[in-house]
């Protein structure tokens, strides 16, 4: 190849460079900005004890209702876990006002099975099982319960006092029903933190969401909660007051044929909280521990193959990026319009992570051509270029030491090392969340259906527990 040719190829190379280099610091700044006023929220709280974690009494969580409470599970091709979840809960709140509503597909008889298997005898378990073919969408499952559980008010001249939502994989804390249930008393909307569980044949894919969870559910959401800004519900481990959910679903059109949740949207939980939090009593984000210890909080194994947790990051990001923008549009209040923005950032966080691996492997090949071929095309960087790369520097450390405290917290010290190491898997995973997230929302765009890309789950966290656990329960 003409060498004249070859330096220039290697010119345009240094200078898409600086360009990408320009476009990340820019970016990776104002992202530092916000993870920093975040971080010295949390900090402020932290020493002024508003950010302390309550901790529970021995026993607590085995104390009768205040009123009866129906938990919604929609189970779609779930036969490997949902007996164990189902078995597990039934184990783990032992209240008689308790009502677990489980939505099946006749198209799918060996979740209805299994769901059976975990039921036994227990009368406080009803199977729903959905007139379409599944999967329609996760809110249309959870209006077919809802309508499940109008019926039963009707039929039984009864009212639930509260709805929660679990998914076929949780596994849920013994104390959290009557913690839920506590909160409920004043506010319409409570969520629990998330816990994932460590998969040992998946350290890095599954344990990423570990790393992430623990984060956001130990700093941002409590960050949020004391600004009073709009809580996301994330679909597990939360309570909705009875009144509340009807409410929405009689703002949808009529009860009995609609539901609180909207079938067309792929994060209904997500906007189920935020609409819940702006309006009536609002909501609360309860950080507790029980007498062990341990964070009351929804256990569940994430997926642990790379295109299940990009499938699955591609509903979130769908569903909140821009969905939300199209529903929900934008508000003026600062903290709101702060919290929005932070939430339907990742398709942009996936085109500046992209643009700085990019950024990565340009660099390689300049270092090559110039220590193995002599081609030496470094571009000068102004003073505010050089301040903004020393900036994202010293930011990415203190972003990894962030990280790695909270993760050590909460699964011990060896965790909040691969916490660090899983950083670049997490952001492999956004990149190609993002890319498709926007290809699937261009093509609803265009016409095409919303439907239910959901995970599936062969394993549960409980499962060594509850193998111990009779199926067949009381009849209280």
């Amino acid at each position: 190849m003409d060498q004249a040719l070859i330096g220039q190829l290697v010119s345009a190379l240094a200078m898409c460079e600086r360009e990408l280099l320009i476009f990340a610091a820019f970016w990776f700044v104002l992202g530092l900005a916000d993870e920093l006023a975040i971080d010295l929220a949390w900090l402020w709280l932290r020493a002024t004890g508003r950010a302390s974690t309550q901790r529970l009494p021995q026993g607590y969580g085995r104390d009768p209702l205040s009123g009866p409470l129906a938990v919604l599970i929609p189970a779609y091709r779930e036969a490997g876990v949902i007996a164990t979840t189902i078995a597990h809960a039934l184990d783990a709140w032992p209240q008689r006002d308790l009502r677990l509503y489980v939505g099946c597909y006749a198209n799918d008889a060996a979740t209805l099975a299994a769901a059976m298997e975990g039921a036994g005898c227990d009368p406080r378990v009803r199977l729903v099982v959905h007139g379409a073919r599944g999967p329609t969408t996760k809110a249309d499952c959870l209006n077919r319960l809802y309508r499940a559980l109008c019926d039963d008010e009707a039929r039984n001249a009864m009212r639930f006092r509260g709805v929660l939502l679990q998914d076929a994989e949780d596994m849920v804390h013994p104390a959290a029903l009557q913690a839920i249930d506590a909160a409920l008393g004043a506010v319409d909307f409570v969520q629990l933190p998330v816990r994932p569980a460590i998969q040992p044949q998946a350290r890095w894919i599954g344990g990423h969401y570990a790393d992430e969870f623990t984060e956001s559910h130990a700093k941002a959401l409590v960050v949020r909660n004391a600004l009073g800004a709009p809580l996301p519900a994330a679909g597990v481990g939360c309570g909705f007051a009875r009144g509340a959910l009807q409410r929405l679903a009689e703002r949808r059109g009529d009860e009995a044929s609609h539901g609180p949740f909207s079938p067309e949207c792929l994060t209904e939980d997500y906007e189920l909280g935020i609409e819940l939090s702006r309006e009536g009593r609002g909501s609360a984000f309860l950080r507790l521990r029980d007498a062990d210890g341990a964070l009351v909080a929804t256990g569940s194994y994430f997926p642990a193959t790379l295109d299940a947790a990009v499938r699955q990051k591609t509903r979130w990001v769908h569903g909140i990026a821009f969905q939300s923008w199209d529903r929900q549009g934008w508000t003026s209040r600062p903290v709101e319009l702060w919290m929005a923005i932070r939430d339907r950032r990742g398709p942009l966080t996936a085109l500046v992570l992209c643009a700085a691996y990019l950024l990565l492997a340009i660099d390689a090949v300049l270092m090559i051509a110039e220590r193995g071929f002599g081609y030496h095309a470094v571009l000068p960087l102004s003073a505010p270029v050089k301040a903004m790369v020393a900036i994202s520097f010293a930011g990415f450390i203190w972003r990894a030491v962030s990280r790695a405290a909270f993760t050590a917290r909460e699964y011990g010290p060896a965790e909040g090392v691969l916490a660090v190491l899983r950083i670049p898997v997490g952001n492999v995973i956004a990149i190609m969340a993002g890319r498709r997230a926007l290809v699937a929302y261009l093509r609803s765009l265009a016409g095409a259906r919303v439907v239910w890309d959901k995970t599936e789950h062969a394993a549960h966290p409980a499962s060594a527990h509850a193998a111990a656990l009779p199926l067949r329960r009381v009849n209280a």
